[in-house]
């Protein structure tokens, strides 16, 4: 059930958005969204070293530990973060027209925002990668229940656009049927955390994990 979520449609330094980036990297760090992305892009470091890029990059805090496994590129419709290194690129502009490719796709709590059609050309896209790696809402009654709990701590962005985001989100071995990704060409696994993500990885299967020549 994809709706509308308050923070999308708030200016980047509108007091409330600053208060629910805060609120999120608040749930990243409880949900070990960040550590686990990157070690799973640590096991890969030949794709790493091929570029790698985040759709949804939004603050940069993500994007910049990523770069220290490769050449990073954020891909976001929010301007270049303060502060952002230069060596960091970073495209301001819908993923759905962005061209770039490399060696690892991260996506962090950036997919459940989009219907099925969406996601098709989406995982149409996905094919210029090697592998993507991505966090996204467990949609089941444990994790709105552990966002019912989380209400008290964070802002009215927030308090609205979490359950939304759950509702919204993914059983296991749902998504890569939605983006259309083919078992015969992706390696696919899939964990659910009990604090309420699904973790789910893709690794084409003709990439055996060596630099690929061209990309990003």
């Amino acid at each position: 059930m994809v709706e509308p979520e308050i923070l999308d449609d708030l200016p980047t330094d509108d007091p409330e958005a600053q208060s629910a980036r805060a609120d999120l990297r608040l749930l990243n760090f409880l949900m070990g969204n960040d550590r686990w992305i990157l070690r799973r892009v640590a096991e890969m470091p030949d794709r790493a070293r091929s570029g790698i890029v985040e759709w949804g990059a939004g603050s940069g805090d993500l994007l910049r530990r990523l770069a220290g496994f490769g050449p990073a590129i954020g891909v976001d419709r929010a301007t270049r973060p303060d502060g952002l290194p230069a060596e960091i690129g970073w495209r301001r502009e819908d993923v759905f027209h962005d061209q770039t490719s490399g060696g690892v796709l991260v996506t962090n709590l950036f997919l459940h925002h989009f219907e099925a059609d969406a996601l098709r050309s989406l995982g149409e896209r996905m094919s210029g990668f090697d592998a993507v790696v991505a966090v996204e809402p467990w949609r089941s009654r444990l994790a709105l229940g552990l966002g019912g709990l989380m209400a008290p701590f964070v802002g009215r962005v927030t308090r609205h656009d979490m359950p939304v985001s759950i509702r919204a989100g993914f059983r296991r071995g749902e998504l890569a049927g939605l983006l259309g990704l083919d078992a015969d060409d992706w390696e696919i696994s899939e964990q659910l955390d009990g604090r309420g993500g699904l973790r789910w990885l893709a690794r084409r299967r003709d990439v055996p994990g060596g630099m690929v020549e061209g990309r990003c």
